[in-house]
């Protein structure tokens, strides 16, 4: 059975950092794509970056402030996020999606708040 549980979420000043995390059982990277996604007040959900093993592919908005990490060991996913800005604050969602069975799974989500 497949859980994601994100941590690491917070409340952060402008230029802060913060480091998510999205522990991963009964997922194994090789066949999965993961992701993160995050949703802020009044907008749609929308992907932060994902990760199919064979290439990393970040949102334009990102700008090179975050980066992902994967420990196939503890089957943890992290996101390390850099300069956060206040239009980062927005509930963030660990993703794992199934390739060839081409199922969607997600974790509960974790609150980010960048104050200014």
């Amino acid at each position: 059975q497949v859980q994601l549980v994100e941590s690491g979420g917070g409340l952060v000043q402008a230029g802060g950092s913060l480091r998510l995390s999205c522990a991963a059982s009964g997922v194994s990277f090789d066949s999965y794509t993961m992701g993160w996604y995050r949703q802020a007040p009044g907008k749609e959900r929308e992907l932060v970056v994902f990760d199919n093993g064979e290439r990393i592919v970040y949102a334009m908005f990102v700008e090179d402030r975050f980066t992902i990490s994967k420990d196939n060991a503890k089957n943890v996913f992290d996101l390390q996020m850099n300069s956060l800005k206040p239009g980062d604050t927005a509930v963030y969602y660990c993703n794992a999606f199934h390739r060839l069975r081409n199922r969607d799974y997600w974790g509960q989500g974790t609150q980010v708040t960048v104050s200014s």
